[in-house]
């Protein structure tokens, strides 16, 4: 019973980990990257569809990112979508790929994006606290129920307590990296 709710907790801290180095992966950091534009929906014939799903990206330089619709009919509705998704990038097409010249970050812009990237780090490290805490809950019930002692409810917490603060301390190593990346000229 202890052991499958630890485990249970831990999958939903990786989880939440996962959701938020995904999420500073859409931060611009002066250099081109799909991730930025992979998750833009586009109207593509009346639904919308994520962006990577209607294109193939390249990034034949450092500030330059191709995209290549899989359906020539589509590049104007991709275009539309990226101009509209307010990206600070200005889409240029030749009637076959669209491209996206990533200008340099200004000082300013780059501690917006950290402040940015803090509260996205914020939000993970409230996610794993609420998972300790749910996972705590249903401990102080099995205990409550009889299922386990009062020993094991403490040696539990503790390990509880552990695996939290691992998993506070991966998002704060990420968010350095990520604060590092933004900040590098």
């Amino acid at each position: 019973m202890i052991d499958d709710t630890l485990l249970e907790a831990i999958e939903k801290m990786d989880r939440a980990i996962d959701h938020v180095q995904n999420q500073f992966l859409t931060v611009r950091t002066g250099r081109a990257t799909p991730a930025i534009v992979e998750r833009v929906m586009v109207n593509y014939y009346g639904s919308e569809v994520p962006l990577q799903q209607l294109a193939g990206f390249q990034v034949p330089e450092a500030r330059m990112l191709v995209v290549k619709p899989h359906d020539k009919g589509s590049i104007t509705a991709i275009e539309k979508a990226i101009q509209e998704a307010d990206l600070g990038l200005n889409p240029s097409n030749d009637g076959v790929v669209i491209r996206l010249a990533f200008p340099a970050l200004t000082e300013e812009r780059r501690k917006e994006y950290v402040k940015v990237v803090k509260n996205m780090s914020e939000e993970g490290r409230v996610a794993v606290r609420n998972v300790r805490r749910d996972a705590r809950k249903s401990l102080e019930t099995a205990e409550k129920d009889g299922e386990i002692s009062k020993d094991d409810l403490e040696r539990a917490e503790k390990e509880l307590e552990k695996i939290t603060h691992d998993h506070v301390e991966a998002i704060d190593k990420a968010l350095t990296r990520k604060e590092h990346e933004l900040l590098e000229v």
